[in-house]
Order: structure tokens, then C-alpha cells, then sequence
């Protein structure tokens, strides 16, 4: 059998949580209880809350960070608890606008090999080992979720958000995207490729809205929280839809040249 490469070994020390699920007994299981547990018996209560997402780079003093800042005072004094990831950048920012605003700050924090420490501004600070267990949590309460700009972390966060509530296993409500030149790209290429290629359906974007202002922001969750309305469009409606491909010309839709194919 071949050895891995240097660079590929695993490193004991790591402690690859999924990787060592099948290496230790039950006790494992029992700790992701506990964190399920504790999460549920902190958080009980704190709704209506919204969940922002974003970037743990951006700094104080970045035009995002202090729109991020904004955006959750503004929701703090309708009355939402805010609740983040816990972390620096645009988490912190969030869970600042809500200290601000006088309201429940959450950080559910993580615990990773290079340390992220919870930022000053939640009041409620819950840690955990195991990011799903932390996922749930930032799930279940959430009236609405808000993804500004980030990372790969952040993209997580909003696909699993939209495949939970595409596959009816959450209520559905807005998944809001800050910054229409940030994700724009993104929103193009789900109804260039997947909308046309018939691998997702337009209803299962009719939930995402972008957004470019805080004020658009606080009145699309006001509204929906109040009327169950959209007052902003689908992001589905942002793009010009792109033509419906066949169901014969799903998969990479190139020819044998390696050209994409036009239309028939």
C-alpha cells in the first residue's frame, strides 16, 4: 500500500473530532448530549432572536464591521436577542450591536485548535467541542438568520440553513444576504447552473433576499415577523432568469471539445 505523503498524515495531536468518533466508546456520545442539553436549557427563552453570520476577519473600524454593528442595534431595539458564532470580526460586531441595544447578546462559541476565543460583547456565552451540536443551536431560535460577508465558514452556515428549510425540516423565514456585489456571484451561478440544470427549484430560493442597506435589512425581518411577508424581492427575482436546460442536458452541459454547449 502506498504511504501517504508527509503532508497528509494525520497528526494525533490534532484530535480530528470526526475522524475519532470510531476510535473512542459511548462516553463521546454522552458529551454531545451534554452540549445539546446545556444549549437547549441556556437558550430557552431568548426568542425572538435573529442569527447573523459573517467573517471573523473583518476589524473594528471596517465599514462592514460598523454596518454589522448597525444592523444588529437596529434589530436589538425592535426587541430581537441577537445571536452569533461567538468569535471576533463581524460575529463580535453583531453581538456589540446587540449589547448596545440593551438586548440577550448569544456567542456560541467553538473550541479550535487555534484558539477562538468569545468576544467581550455576549451575555450569553455558550462553548462548544462539536460543531454540530453548535449549528442546532444557532438554528433553533433564530426568527430570521443574516449572512454579510464571509468565508468558508459562512457558506456553511447559509447552505445548511437553506437546505434545512428546503427540506421542510425548519420553519420557513428569511435568509437574508447582505451586500448584493458580495453575493452576487453566488446567486448567478445557483440559477445559471443549478436552477437550469432542474437541480434545485425557484422556491427553494424564494427565501433568500439580498439586501444593501440596514434599513432594508430591519424592514424585511419587521415585516416578516409581523405579516409573514417579503417587502423585498427574492433573490431568485434580482437576476435575469437564465433559459431551463433540458433534463438531457444536466451534468457538465460541455461538449466532448470541452465547449459549453449553446442553446438548442
Amino acid at each position: 500500500m502506498t504511504e501517504p505523503k508527509d503532508h497528509l498524515r494525520s497528526d494525533p495531536a490534532n484530535g480530528y473530532e470526526i475522524n475519532d468518533l470510531a476510535k473512542e466508546d459511548a462516553w463521546r456520545m454522552f458529551r454531545i448530549i451534554g452540549e445539546m442539553v446545556s444549549g437547549f436549557d441556556r437558550l430557552s427563552g431568548i426568542e425572538p432572536a435573529i442569527t447573523i453570520y459573517g467573517s471573523a476577519r473583518v476589524r473594528p473600524g471596517d465599514p462592514l464591521y460598523e454596518t454589522t454593528v448597525e444592523i444588529a442595534r437596529e434589530l436589538g431595539n425592535l426587541g430581537f436577542a441577537i445571536v452569533t458564532g461567538g468569535g471576533p470580526g463581524l460575529m463580535e460586531a453583531a453581538n456589540k450591536g446587540a449589547h448596545e441595544a440593551g438586548v440577550t447578546s448569544v456567542g456560541l462559541n467553538i473550541e479550535l485548535p487555534e484558539e477562538q476565543d468569545p468576544n467581550p460583547y455576549s451575555t450569553l456565552t455558550i462553548s462548544f467541542n462539536h460543531f454540530f451540536a453548535r449549528k442546532v443551536m444557532l438554528a433553533k431560535y433564530a426568527t430570521a438568520f443574516i449572512a454579510m460577508p464571509g468565508g468558508i465558514g459562512t457558506l456553511d452556515e447559509l447552505t445548511e440553513i437553506l437546505c434545512l428549510i428546503q427540506t421542510h425540516k425548519m420553519k420557513p423565514f428569511p435568509v437574508i444576504v447582505y451586500d448584493s456585489s458580495y453575493w452576487s456571484g453566488l446567486i448567478e451561478w445557483l440559477k445559471a447552473e443549478t436552477l437550469t440544470g432542474g437541480f434545485i427549484s425557484e422556491e427553494d430560493l424564494g427565501l433568500l433576499v439580498v439586501c444593501d442597506s440596514v434599513a432594508d435589512v430591519v424592514t424585511t425581518v419587521h415585516e416578516w415577523y409581523n405579516r409573514q411577508r417579503l417587502t423585498m424581492k427574492p433573490a431568485i427575482d434580482m437576476v435575469k432568469r437564465p433559459q431551463r436546460r433540458s433534463a438531457g442536458a444536466r451534468g457538465s452541459g460541455r461538449t466532448r471539445t470541452g465547449k459549453k454547449e449553446g442553446p438548442k
